[in-house]
């Protein structure tokens, strides 16, 4: 009887369209199409409820507490998904999972550093324990530390390393059990496995770079090579991985440095923001195709769309949320 192993891959091949390899049969290359062909798969994408794109999908998201983190909470489980809430500020964390239970959605929160090794782990486990299982991944938490690179102390260029793109990458390794693995054995039980998601927040600053920030851009730009190498990896258990690459979205982290937020890294009390704010935001206006700053709402809303099965075919892609800008 033929592995299980050997028919996942044969039936992978059919998945990501790729050339089917030696001793692929008919019957293989049906039941691969069916996975994408099949009555369930078009009521999913056509039938639905327009209102409940993420039904009974469990979602983990990091820096949930607020901004684009929290807004996409809110939309997710506004489409039925049953979210687990991740932040650092544990009491903004909870307040987000409160606000979605108080609406009558599904969610719980967890207090975590996204840089402590053993926050992945205990971020997963909670999501199967609680859910039993996770379908969508964000790896959204992160903030700018900037500075000039022939000032920049080591630990300033290590600190947006470890938090934007180590961070992620311990997560996504975390979650492959409960991913790729619960993937692979449905794939060798039934032929099929069910659609998750991966998405990475990156920025213009990775794609484009930005004066000030080769830190943060170097870690950004990274995060766009993680996509696309994951999802090479990971396209054939039917896990989409994208990169949503935002510009200049209206949150703390483009307000001024004088408005008082701040957040602790490694031992030092970083001032969030950037100088000139009001002088940026003009500039943005100007060189944004739309005319204006994008909203937090709006980004979230980028991340609905690529967590839903309207984007069944859309992975290892660096989505840009400019509003028109940086063309």
């Amino acid at each position: 009887m033929e592995r299980a192993s050997a028919r996942v891959a044969r039936l992978a091949s059919q998945v990501s369209g790729q050339s089917p390899p030696a001793g692929t049969t008919a019957e293989d290359m049906v039941r691969a199409e069916a996975c994408f062909r099949s009555e369930e798969f078009h009521q999913q994408c056509y039938s639905f409820d327009p209102g409940r794109l993420l039904l009974n999908q469990v979602a983990l998201i990091t820096g949930a507490g607020q901004g684009v983190g929290k807004c996409t909470a809110l939309l997710f489980a506004s489409h039925g998904a049953r979210v687990v809430c991740c932040d650092i500020e544990g009491d903004k964390a909870q307040a987000t999972a409160d606000f979605i239970r108080n609406a009558n959605g599904v969610a719980t929160a967890l207090t975590g550093d996204v840089t402590d090794p053993a926050f992945p782990a205990r971020a997963v486990a909670l999501a199967v324990k609680e859910y039993g299982g996770l379908h969508i991944l964000v790896n959204n938490a992160g903030f700018t530390w900037d500075g000039v690179i022939h000032t920049m102390p080591e630990a300033q260029w290590q600190t947006m390393l470890q938090v934007h793109l180590t961070a992620p990458f311990r997560l996504i390794q975390a979650a492959a059990t409960a991913m790729r693995g619960a993937a692979k054995e449905e794939l060798g039980r039934t032929g099929r496995a069910h659609p998750r998601v991966v998405l990475n927040v990156s920025s213009v600053s990775g794609t484009h770079g930005s004066a000030g920030q080769t830190n943060y851009a170097a870690a950004k730009a990274g995060v766009v090579g993680l996509t696309k190498a994951l999802a090479r990896e990971w396209g054939a258990f039917n896990i989409r991985c994208n990169a949503l690459v935002f510009g200049y979205i209206n949150t703390r982290l483009v307000q001024s440095k004088d408005s008082g937020n701040t957040i602790e890294a490694g031992g030092h009390v970083v001032k969030l923001g950037i100088p000139g704010a009001k002088a940026a935001a003009e500039f943005a206006q100007k060189s944004i195709a739309l005319g204006r700053v994008g909203a937090a709402e709006e980004a979230a809303g980028a991340m609905l769309m690529l967590a839903s099965p309207y984007s069944s075919y859309i992975s290892g892609q660096a989505i840009e949320v400019t509003g028109g800008g940086w063309l």
